[in-house]
């Protein structure tokens, strides 16, 4: 009975590895390609051409305002301030002659203008310049200074000696950094130069200001001043 029971469980797995063997081996699964409806498709297509319409108009829209202004050449837009017609034209309220430096072309004024005094008290003439080496300095005029109004204009920087220009002795307050300033009692009036140019180039501004504060007739007080002090004959 053994042996006929074995032989039919013998013949099964040699008939199993056969099949095995000599059997197709399983599909690989093809990869998935996604498909897009034609109405999804179009709908998609349609966006994006919308996008690009719109971006174009907006280029158009724009593209005038570009035109019409067209970016600056060279060394950029220079104001031509008439710095001698202004000043003409504040010597009336004033109360003096306000300085005119002359720098030929190297310092380039970018304002001048007269300061009622309505904030700080103290009416004032300005003219900013743009030195050579396209740095600032600011030039402030005044017959009616005083110690605090100096300390506001100067930024509170400490005095670190004189600078002589023009034949003058200047104040000299220097941050030790970029800001410094000069300032002058002259003639009537108080000058002060700041800004954050080189001290060569403040000698040089400062050397025109006191040309010009001499080519001035001094202020009225200041003349009568000057005419009381002198001894009678």
């Amino acid at each position: 009975m053994s042996e006929t029971q074995d032989k039919p469980a013998a013949e099964n797995q040699s008939e199993a590895a056969a099949a095995n063997q000599t059997g197709t081996q399983p599909a690989v699964d093809a990869p998935f390609k996604p498909v897009i409806a034609a109405k999804a498709a179009k709908r998609a297509n349609a966006s994006v051409i919308g996008m690009v319409i719109a971006l174009l108009v907006c280029v158009l829209a724009f593209l005038p305002i570009v035109l019409m202004n067209p970016a600056p050449k060279g060394e950029g837009f220079r104001p031509n301030v008439d710095v001698a017609a202004i000043a003409r034209n504040a010597t009336g309220v004033a109360g003096f002659t306000p300085v005119t430096p002359d720098t030929g072309d190297t310092f380039k004024p970018n304002y001048a203008r007269w300061e009622s005094g309505t904030g700080s008290g103290v009416p004032t003439w300005e003219i900013g310049f743009l030195t050579p080496k396209e740095a600032f300095i600011g030039l402030t005029q005044t017959s009616q200074a005083n110690p605090t109004w100096v300390l506001q204009q100067t930024g509170n920087l400490p005095i670190t000696g004189t600078r002589n220009a023009g034949g003058q002795d200047w104040e000299l307050r220097d941050s030790g950094k970029e800001k410094r300033s000069m300032v002058l009692e002259y003639r009537g009036t108080t000058l002060i130069l700041s800004g954050t140019a080189s001290l060569d180039e403040f000698a040089t501004l400062a050397a025109a200001v006191v040309k010009s504060a001499d080519q001035a007739p001094l202020p009225s007080g200041s003349a009568s001043a000057s005419a009381s002090a002198q001894p009678s004959s």
